[in-house]
């Protein structure tokens, strides 16, 4: 009986200590519902290209102020740094593993060039679909049309972030790579940074339901890996940059984690 009250007690303890990550949550969708009563407002007056800047700002504002109030009270440490000496790049290709449904938010709040290609469902999503339309995010509902805009994106100097796994990782260390991204490179004729994304926990990842309360405090550290040149086979450089994730996501499951690095002078391959 003892030991059921001792176990009811830190499920409760463990519970109200989540509050607060849940109302920075709630803090989250409720901004973005406002954002996106304002973009959709400004969308069919801005010209395209204040548009596109205004509104990939506002989102990475917007993010980026959400990780300082949860570094802020203690419910998560971020370590992105790394990820500033990327934001003033033009035509950059970012890619990174898919470990929970945070990664996008941590890439876009520290790039704010930056463009996702996104489900055509969330695009007409109440809480982003406004605001990622006003961004000129990019749909995937078909994939020759998403391509074309992407290459016009980055030729605009634009950025890219792009999960290769194409969904959250479900079998360690990463998913198989699904093509598009190496082909957009060679179109486009631009670099992909590779990112790697460590984290202390599964929170968000695939099969956990948002009500389940993590431990707390979440860990993210973000660090740059090698850079790819753009290559006129696509597919080899696809299984390249498989080969690649994979192999440095094992390698670092076994060592102690790196923190956030800057990239010295990047590799081509």
């Amino acid at each position: 009986m003892t030991a059921k009250v001792g176990r009811c007690l830190r499920a409760a303890g463990s519970m109200l200590r989540a509050v607060p990550l849940y109302a920075m949550l709630v803090l989250l969708g409720l901004t973005s519902l406002a954002w996106n009563v304002i973009a959709m407002t400004l969308h069919p007056v801005m010209p395209a290209a204040h548009a596109r800047t205004v509104g990939r700002a506002a989102i990475a504002f917007a993010y980026r102020s959400f990780w300082a109030i949860a570094s802020f009270t203690g419910m998560m440490r971020i370590d992105a740094a790394c990820m500033d000496a990327l934001r003033s790049e033009r035509g950059l290709i970012v890619v990174a593993n898919h470990p929970t449904m945070l990664d996008a938010l941590l890439l876009v709040a520290r790039l704010p060039r930056s463009a996702c290609i996104m489900k055509a469902d969330l695009m007409r999503n109440v809480f982003i679909g406004a605001g990622a339309r006003l961004a000129h995010y990019i749909c995937n509902d078909s994939p020759r049309r998403m391509i074309k805009l992407a290459v016009e994106d980055l030729r605009q100097g634009g950025q890219l972030v792009l999960f290769p796994e194409g969904t959250r990782t479900v079998r360690a260390p990463i998913n198989a790579f699904r093509p598009g991204v190496t082909l957009i490179a060679k179109m486009a004729q631009v670099p992909i940074q590779t990112v790697f994304i460590e984290t202390n926990t599964r929170y968000l990842s695939k099969g956990w339901p948002l009500w389940r309360v993590p431990a707390l405090p979440l860990v993210f550290t973000l660090r740059l890996g090698q850079r790819f040149a753009p290559s006129q086979d696509s597919d080899a450089l696809l299984r390249q940059l498989e080969q690649y994730f994979r192999h440095q996501m094992e390698q670092s499951a076994t060592e102690a984690p790196l923190a956030c690095q800057t990239p010295r002078a990047p590799t081509l391959s």
